[in-house]
């Protein structure tokens, strides 16, 4: 007979929701929608947000049953090894962030995938302490998860220095994903942001209807050539034993790397 696993708050239950149905790095919806089917777990509504329709399907089964079986029969099959072969940074990114929300019922995802006693917090200080304390102040500080993406691995091997350096091609990897335009560094961003002779960019990150969101449009283009210079190009080219790059100045360009994600998110193409 299996084993019956005590109730999880439903804080925790939410917060796995948010790792598993993020938008970004989570599950895709049809992913939910076959693994709650796979677990025969009703899954009422079908359609909406993939967090709230995770939450809400996870949330009801555990009533149901009185066991939090349910959830973590979800998250092992979530995150069997095997599914990640192809994309082992994400399984990693995954794994951190459900860590973060776990350790508030005494609990973690072994690299194995499973869910594994391990200390318990109650409080955010506990919690940072229990996880990676670089990564845990960076999601705090509301890091994007595009930066994460591409540096996960390194921020676990607390390997500052490749993960400054991952950290900023994911602005340049990002721009050419929005324009099709390929090339780097800063003939890159003159390509898909300066204005030019036309004064229309490839792509605006607003309407350029006046002078001063033209002089933003192009105080971005030089913010992320300038990015490239101070922080990109040493780390790519000085050999790790003659730079350091500390902890804080990590934390540092994380937060000004995100900005700029998110104001390339909301930018549009132009004809």
């Amino acid at each position: 007979m299996p084993q019956h696993h005590s109730p999880w708050d439903s804080q925790v239950i939410e917060g796995v929701a948010d790792v598993l149905g993020e938008t970004r790095t989570g599950l895709s919806g049809p992913q939910i929608g076959s693994l709650l089917a796979e677990l025969r777990i009703p899954d009422p509504l079908d359609g909406h947000t993939k967090r709230h329709r995770l939450r809400v399907a996870l949330q009801n089964r555990q009533d149901r049953d009185g066991a939090s079986n349910c959830i973590i029969a979800f998250i092992t099959k979530a995150m069997a090894p095997v599914r990640y072969r192809d994309n082992p940074g994400l399984r990693t990114l995954r794994q951190d962030a459900l860590n973060e929300v776990l350790v508030y019922e005494g609990l973690r995802v072994n690299d194995e995938g499973k869910i594994a006693r391990g200390p318990k917090a109650t409080t955010l200080s506990q919690a940072a302490q229990h996880a990676n304390n670089l990564r845990s102040e960076l999601r705090r500080r509301g890091t994007h998860p595009d930066v994460l993406l591409y540096c996960t691995t390194e921020l676990l091997m607390k390997n500052s220095f490749h993960a400054m350096l991952e950290a900023t091609k994911s602005v340049f990897d990002k721009i050419r994903a929005l324009t099709g335009l390929s090339g780097d560094g800063a003939s890159l961003v003159d390509a898909a942001l300066a204005l030019g002779r036309t004064g229309t960019p490839r792509l605006a990150i607003n309407s350029l209807a006046t002078q001063t969101e033209k002089d933003e449009q192009t105080g971005l283009a030089n913010l992320i050539k300038g990015l490239s210079s101070m922080f990109r190009n040493p780390v790519a080219h000085d050999p790790r034993l003659h730079r350091t790059v500390t902890d804080d100045e990590l934390l540092e360009v994380m937060t000004t790397l995100s900005m700029v994600h998110r104001r390339l998110d909301a930018g549009s193409l132009l004809p």
